[in-house]
């Protein structure tokens, strides 16, 4: 899959996304994850509280918060 991003990504056989993120692995979501993400495309991964944000073709970390309780989705 050819996203013309900058991060490297991947989609394991969970379906769940993961980034290469200063040389780390990073869980991206499943379902949040935008297809195909896109220049300005926010979200936050409900299981992490992590909110990520494609600037510059880069996938990045901007902000942590509390994790959403699975029963309040």
């Amino acid at each position: 899959m050819a996203f013309f991003l900058k991060t490297k990504i991947w989609q394991t056989g969970a379906l769940e996304w993961w980034a290469m993120i200063d040389n780390e692995d990073v869980y991206l979501g499943s379902r949040e994850f935008p297809l195909p993400p896109e220049e300005g495309d926010e979200w936050l991964v409900r299981t992490t509280g992590d909110r990520f944000k494609v600037i510059d073709k880069q996938i990045c970390l901007i902000a942590k918060e509390d994790p959403v309780d699975p029963w309040q989705i």
